[in-house]
């Protein structure tokens, strides 16, 4: 309102310079600009009244007033506007009414049947209005809403709203405020309270009440998890969210949160005083503490430095699980079934084709079979790599990878390692399209380590091991394509020849980061297959496959791949069971067809050479639109011996999630084991209903996984948000 009185008072003093009617003027007061236009002006000088008629317009910077007519008297200082009415803020609210009293600077005054829209369409209504100070309006049998009116009927009460004897709208503050005020769902009172408040439309970040989340479940019995979010200070805040539970003593945790100007910082952590449980979730007569940490920070120190610091804690192996708290940080990512917690502290340098990277790393299993003392840590681990320009004389690029790693527990194998590999690497075309790469490389590695065991040899190894590795690779590729009218058909046999030492894996070289190793299509070519430094894919190998494509002009693609290894020499470098014998290899590919975007089918496969039977398979598929979207996977493991490094395994999960009207989603999933023994593992669902001014969602889960004090239990979580009274979206 206050642009308006200023808009108002130049009109005034401009119609009093004049002296005569005019069209539309423009003038200032102090620096500000006014621009005041009317289809009719008059002053009256006995009365000392300034009058506008017809098409009232005054703006001032980005205020605007409207009406039909508009007064003001220059011995009472009043200025009145009727008709029509209408001023839009700088802040983008617009206020309406048929008639307005207010003085000369617009601070004070009383406005008739007053009507306030937001810019995200929330309004005020109220039969009338003191305005005070500029920024405080206080109205009388008034209401609230976000809620959008009916088109087909706007007489109909919004979804939600709320009515009250007195409102309060204060700008300054950022706040609205009620008196006996009672709230109303589709015109239907449902609650009173005699006063409360919440933010204003126009906030982004304020202290209060966030919607809370309720839900049972077998282990803690009913639950309720309020939330109130904290605004410390411009780039602080926090949230309070303590656990209630029937079955189980309160749980205090909340969240932190920080920006600066090169960096966040996130954090969260809870903790309770519980009755520790058997095995069948029962209580025993011991209290202890239970309780959680998490935390992520990064820092860009310079252009070429930054500093990343994650962590993740928790008292013991189900407590994550047990009161369902859903941001377990994983190796992978967030994980709501973590098995392991992963904390570390990462340095990195990126200076041109140059990358350095300082780090250190804690792992907490929490498996019942993970034993924390015989879990591996690394302090430090450091690697360099390096990529040249390219080459004058013999062309292609040299690199370079070197790293250093102190690797320690408190009971077993300790180990320290030096490793460095220089490479090079050239790309050539051949004839009819051939493309070559030629490459070579040279690995040395140095441990010194204690307590290894060597297999037969009844005494551990402690002492020092040096290792070189020479490998020197042929990769030949010759892709072939023709046009089948709207199809370009691809055909790329590929062939490799890898020429190394034999017997180069030492039996006192511990296998600490090449345990996690799968022969499938995606290694298939690799230099060297194992994962990590501590195992090397030694002798010599033919290397060879097939991939076949066709493409469409539309976007749709198929793609097949088929592939299968040759070793000539017989050594025990991978175990029986990871699909790479004494000689061929299982074949292993891929089958993707993508015919559109709504369509997304991928086939993996390993077939065994003997026996011709999948040793493994996954299927993942996802059909449809966002509005009704279906995915389903296939998962099956057949290893055939006692050295693999998974167990048999048959598992099919799918997914349904549709948008089955604008406001109205639901979504079904589950997950099923095929083995003999298996069954149903989970499954679970939800309904949401999402608009402008309310969100409501029930999501029920089933777990059939007992684990140790957790039963399987079925979860069902229910929440209700209401703008401005709530955070609209999904909690965490």
């Amino acid at each position: 309102m206050r642009g308006g009185v200023w808009a108002v008072c130049l009109a005034g003093f401009l119609l009093l310079w004049a002296a005569w009617p005019v069209a539309a003027q423009t003038s200032k007061i102090g620096d500000s600009p006014v621009l005041l236009t009317a289809d009719e002006m008059s002053f009256d000088r006995g009365t000392g009244i300034v009058t506008a008629k017809g098409n009232v317009e005054i703006s001032q910077g980005l205020r605007v007033l409207k009406a039909d007519q508009l007064s003001y008297n220059q011995n009472t200082r009043v200025v009145k506007a009727r008709g029509n009415v209408s001023l839009l803020e700088p802040t983008g609210e617009v206020i309406f009414t048929e008639s307005v009293e207010l003085s000369d600077d617009l601070r004070e005054g009383v406005i008739d049947n007053i009507r306030v829209l937001f810019p995200d369409q929330s309004r005020f209504a109220a039969n009338g209005a003191v305005r005070t100070g500029g920024n405080r309006t206080d109205m009388r049998k008034a209401v609230f809403s976000p809620c959008r009116l009916c088109e087909d009927d706007p007489t109909k009460p919004p979804l939600w709203q709320i009515k009250a004897n007195r409102i309060v709208h204060d700008q300054a503050e950022q706040t609205v405020s009620y008196e006996d005020a009672s709230m109303e769902l589709f015109g239907v009172p449902v609650s009173y309270t005699p006063v409360f408040w919440h933010p204003d439309p126009t906030v982004k970040r304020k202290s209060g009440l966030l919607a809370p989340v309720f839900g049972t479940d077998a282990n803690l019995g009913f639950t309720a998890r309020p939330k109130y979010f904290v605004v410390l200070s411009d780039d602080w805040d926090a949230t309070l969210s303590p656990i209630f539970a029937t079955k189980d003593r309160p749980v205090a945790a909340g969240e932190l949160r920080h920006r600066f100007r090169n960096g966040t910082l996130e954090a969260e952590g809870s903790i309770t005083r519980a009755k520790k449980r058997d095995r069948s979730g029962d209580e025993l007569g011991t209290d202890i503490t239970r309780g959680h940490v998490f935390g992520k920070a990064r820092y860009d120190i310079d252009q070429t430095w930054r500093l990343a610091l994650d962590g993740a804690l928790s008292s013991d192996d189900t407590y994550l699980r047990r009161y369902n708290i859903s941001r377990a940080r994983t190796l992978t990512g967030p994980s709501a079934r973590a098995d392991v917690l992963v904390s570390q502290a990462k340095l990195e340098g990126f200076m041109g084709r140059n990358y350095a990277l300082a780090r250190t790393i804690h792992f907490q299993g929490l498996r019942e079979e993970d034993i924390q003392e015989n879990t591996a840590f690394p302090l430090p681990f450091l690697e360099y790599s390096h990529v040249s320009q390219p080459l004058p004389w013999i062309g292609g690029r040299l690199t370079f990878d070197g790293s250093i790693l102190n690797l320690f527990r408190q009971e077993g194998v300790n180990s320290r390692r030096f490793s460095a590999i220089a490479g090079w690497e050239r790309r050539l075309v051949g004839p009819f399209g051939s493309l070559f790469t030629l490459s070579g490389s040279m690995e040395g590695d140095l441990y010194s380590v204690t307590d290894v065991a060597q297999g037969d040899v009844a005494e551990n190894f402690n002492g020092v091991v040096a290792r070189f590795y020479p490998q020197a690779i042929f990769d030949w590729r010759f892709p072939l394509v023709r046009e089948l009218g709207n199809v370009r058909h691809l055909i790329e046999p590929r062939v490799a020849l890898a020429v190394a030492p034999n017997g180069v894996n030492d039996a006192r070289i511990p296998n600490e980061d090449s345990q996690d190793f799968e022969f499938d299509d995606t290694n298939l070519f690799a230099p060297n297959r194992f994962t990590g430094l501590d195992r090397v894919d030694d002798s010599q190998r033919l290397t060879y496959g097939v991939r076949t494509a066709f493409y469409g002009d539309a976007g749709g693609q198929t793609e097949i791949f088929v592939g299968q290894s040759f070793r000539f020499r017989n050594d025990d470098t991978f175990n029986p069971g990871q699909g790479i014998g004494d000689d061929f290899s299982d074949v292993v590919g891929r089958v993707t067809i993508e015919p559109s975007e709504y369509l997304d089918l991928n086939f993996r496969f390993r077939l065994d050479r003997e026996e011709a039977i999948l040793r493994r398979s996954l299927v993942s598929m996802s059909a449809g639109p966002q509005a009704f979207k279906v995915s389903a996977n296939y998962l099956f493991f057949d290893e055939d011996t006692d050295l693999a490094e998974f167990d048999n395994r048959e598992e099919v999960s799918g997914g349904i999630v549709a948008q089955v009207t604008e406001n109205w989603s639901a979504s079904a999933r589950t997950t099923y084991d095929l083995s003999p023994r298996g069954g149903p593992l989970q499954y679970g669902g939800g309904v949401t209903y999402r608009d402008e001014c309310l969100v409501v969602s029930l999501d029920f889960a089933r777990n059939f996984t007992n684990d140790r004090d957790l039963k399987s239990s079925t979860e069902v979580f229910v929440r209700v948000a209401f703008k401005y009274l709530g955070e609209i979206g999904t909690s965490n």
